[in-house]
């Protein structure tokens, strides 16, 4: 098949998003101008000229048809988390993933803050939204879980039983998520104005603070040799292993001087 005939069929999957966009538009004047419980679908349905079908394929009712991005921007972020650099701090992953939710929004803040005031207004919607967010808390958690470093957090704390994995990685994964909601809602509160991804950004950093110590990066970088990559560096002594833990944003020559102390202590 010739490139000119490849390049001429649709891409199904823009299609699609752009369609619920378009549904999703149409939904959303509908209930600003008519109310929520007075519209129908068959209304939203023609206001977007397609049939009922049509909207039944792409939402399955129409407080639905409200957040027509939060499939594919699950997608985007599991994405990124399967994709982290196996040196990565895990809570910098999920705070790299989680910025796709956000960049979302911050796309069509027009659209994202009359949403908002209509998630506000109709219990319904609120509902949705809070089963979206809960949606990436579980896929963060999961991430976390498979990333917790128990002897790291047995250590800081001084306790050799460490601490519940579970609870851990909940704790983290809605702390990031709760400094994003905070940051996105005082952004649309403000009509969507400001450098949203840099408030975002401060936020993770108090974040990072409390909960960066308790997790490691990628199980397959513990097995690195010094040197590759890994935060792991052994010792002199058969069977025995120094870690050294440094913050992400330390300057190389500071990280440099906690190894090599931490090589002399060993």
């Amino acid at each position: 098949m010739s490139q000119s005939v490849r390049s001429a069929r649709p891409n199904v999957p823009s299609q699609r998003l752009k369609m619920r966009r378009e549904l999703a538009a149409a939904a959303m004047e509908l209930f600003a101008t008519k109310g929520y419980e007075e519209t129908t679908v068959d209304e939203i349905a023609a206001a977007a000229g397609v049939a009922r079908r049509t909207f039944f394929r792409h939402f399955r009712s129409k407080e639905e048809a409200i957040f027509p991005d939060h499939d594919d921007t699950l997608e985007r972020a599991k994405a990124v988390l399967d994709a982290a650099p196996a040196h990565e701090n895990p809570l910098d992953t999920v705070c790299r993933g989680i910025k796709e939710v956000m960049r979302m929004y911050a796309a069509s803040p027009a659209v994202s803050v009359e949403r908002y005031r209509l998630t506000r207004e109709v219990p319904t919607l609120r509902e949705r939204e809070i089963a979206s967010v809960a949606r990436y808390e579980r896929l963060f958690t999961r991430y976390l879980l498979g990333h917790f470093d128990e002897s790291a957090v047995a250590h800081r704390d001084g306790d050799e039983d460490g601490l519940d994995e579970p609870l851990l990685a909940e704790v983290a994964a809605s702390a990031v998520v709760t400094a994003h909601n905070h940051v996105l809602r005082r952004w649309l509160r403000a009509g969507g104005q400001g450098d949203v991804e840099a408030q975002l950004d401060r936020a993770f950093a108090t974040v990072r603070r409390t909960f960066g110590t308790g997790f490691v990066a990628s199980r397959a970088a513990a097995d690195l040799p010094a040197g590759t990559g890994g935060t792991d560096v052994a010792s002199g002594r058969e069977g025995e292993v120094l870690v050294t833990v440094a913050r992400t944003d330390a300057p190389l020559d500071q990280v440099m001087r906690t190894i090599e102390e931490a090589l002399r202590r060993g």
